[in-house]
């Protein structure tokens, strides 16, 4: 016998109208009475996890400086789209800007949805960011990063073992000096790269130089900017750099140019993405490919796998990375 929304009133104590308001996503229910009416609709039956028909993509920003209109986030939104037109699903892609004056309203009606599965694009978040998503009704998936008490399944980048290649390699070319142009922004992806630049250092038997360290902002402009202001002081050079990603590596070439300072020729220097723009650069970037397009595919893959299965067990998926010799490292 189907469950009607009568039964969830008589569970829950509230009267028909808030129930069908709340099943409707209206507003005027406070969270915790649709919380509760959403808990229970899910308990009996009534609301059904394979009655999902689209998939959001969530593009959470909290302050904008990382995630951003780049190449890089318009191929892993082109895997997205691509998977979920095979699988059948309609895509829709929303905009969560934490400094939005609709933040909450937006948050909640995503978190009651239960029409729908969230792909949430959390590249900028911390773990505190994530624990409304820890009522949500519908089903979720991680893009992008990954949380240690995190319950959801997660799609990432293998940033660690990524960045202690190619610090290896820099090693291996014979540099021993070796530099990091570090995010002034920090985001997990970036900590987990620095773990895998102290990681190689240490392998090597080498001791970063905290004198070798540039904090520049995650944009082209901000990287050149901070670079040069950094130039104009009194600056230490180590043989190498490697940077936390190709658009604070390009804006810092630029700024090291105007200074007089050649790559690879005075400076070797190693970039994290593979960008299109990293092939035509002069010189062009030698870099650590991500495979974008490929984990947008996966995280839906994993996520129609997790509800559609009900599969049980927790996924932390870390996409390997491809190394991208070109020539803006020197052998010495």
């Amino acid at each position: 016998m189907k469950v009607g929304i009568k039964k969830i009133s008589e569970l829950s104590g509230f009267s028909l109208a808030t129930v069908s308001n709340v099943l409707n996503h209206k507003k005027g229910v406070n969270q915790q009475t649709a919380d509760l009416i959403l808990k229970i609709a899910h308990e009996i039956g009534y609301l059904k996890e394979n009655c999902v028909k689209t998939i959001k993509l969530v593009i959470y920003k909290k302050h904008g400086m990382v995630v951003s209109d780049t190449p890089f986030f318009s191929a892993l939104i082109e895997g997205v789209e691509g998977e979920c037109r095979s699988r059948g699903f309609a895509l829709e892609i929303c905009s969560l800007d934490q400094h939005s004056r609709d933040f909450e309203a937006v948050l909640n009606g995503l978190l009651r949805d239960y029409s729908s599965a969230i792909l949430l694009l959390a590249t900028e978040l911390d773990e505190q960011d994530m624990r409304p998503f820890e009522s949500a009704v519908p089903p979720v998936m991680v893009l992008d990063n990954w949380f240690s008490n995190m319950k959801f399944n997660s799609v990432l980048i293998n940033n660690t073992d990524s960045v202690y290649g190619a610090v290896s390699y820099l090693v291996s070319c014979g540099h021993r000096k070796i530099g990091y142009l570090k995010s002034a922004v920090s985001i997990n992806n970036f900590d987990y790269r620095a773990e895998g630049y102290l990681s190689a250092m240490r392998h090597a038997r080498l001791v970063p130089d905290e004198a070798y360290t540039v904090r520049l902002t995650p944009t082209m402009d901000g990287a050149y900017q901070d670079m040069c202001a950094y130039l104009n002081g009194t600056p230490a050079f180590p043989t190498a750099y490697f940077a936390d990603n190709d658009i604070i590596a390009l804006g810092a070439v630029k700024a090291l140019k105007q200074h007089g300072i050649k790559i690879p020729q005075d400076i070797s220097l190693i970039g994290f993405d593979d960008m299109p723009f990293c092939e035509i650069a002069s010189p062009a970037l030698t870099t650590i490919r991500v495979f974008k397009q490929e984990m947008g595919a996966l995280a839906v893959k994993n996520l129609a796998d997790s509800f559609q299965q009900k599969n049980p067990i927790r996924i932390k998926a870390e996409v390997c990375t491809a190394f991208i010799v070109r020539g803006s490292v020197k052998r010495l």
